[in-house]
């Protein structure tokens, strides 16, 4: 029975170590929409993007990779969105947002060509890889920056 009451008592303090994270809101609320846009579009693209496309069309693989993307970097930005809280850095929503803008520009040209956008929009796809990258990278610089500073 104590055994139960000292987790209790750890996990009070958990709870309440957790409260007094100042976790970065815009930060939280893009992953969460992103997130949010990735599970209604990807739910889309296996239900009803056939009937706007065609069958066998393979612009389903495409809008797969989109959706990947997507969620992956739905994903980042909630972790970066509760590191910023831990350890607060400048670096951190610069990251966020080169992932938001990597993920409007390779996720969101993706799917305009899937649904019949002019051919002009490719080269779109990459310019949003490259600030996926770069988003990556900055929050990469932050984690090394911090690594240092707590040594």
């Amino acid at each position: 029975m104590r055994r139960v009451q000292d987790a209790r008592c750890t996990g009070n303090s958990l709870i309440s170590g957790l409260a007094d994270l100042r976790i970065s809101r815009p930060i939280m609320l893009s992953g969460i929409l992103l997130a949010t846009t990735g599970v209604i579009l990807g739910a889309w693209g296996a239900h009803g993007l056939e009937t706007v496309i065609g069958e066998g069309a393979s612009g389903l693989a495409t809008w797969e990779t989109a959706v990947d993307y997507q969620f992956i970097h739905a994903l980042g930005l909630l972790v970066i969105a509760v590191w910023h809280g831990i350890l607060p850095d400048h670096l951190l929503p610069r990251a966020a947002l080169l992932m938001c803008l990597g993920v409007v520009f390779f996720s969101g040209s993706l799917y305009a060509l899937v649904l019949g956008a002019p051919g002009w929009l490719g080269p779109v796809t990459p310019v949003g890889g490259l600030l996926l990258i770069s988003g990556w990278l900055v929050a990469g610089i932050a984690a090394l920056r911090a690594s240092t500073d707590t040594r």
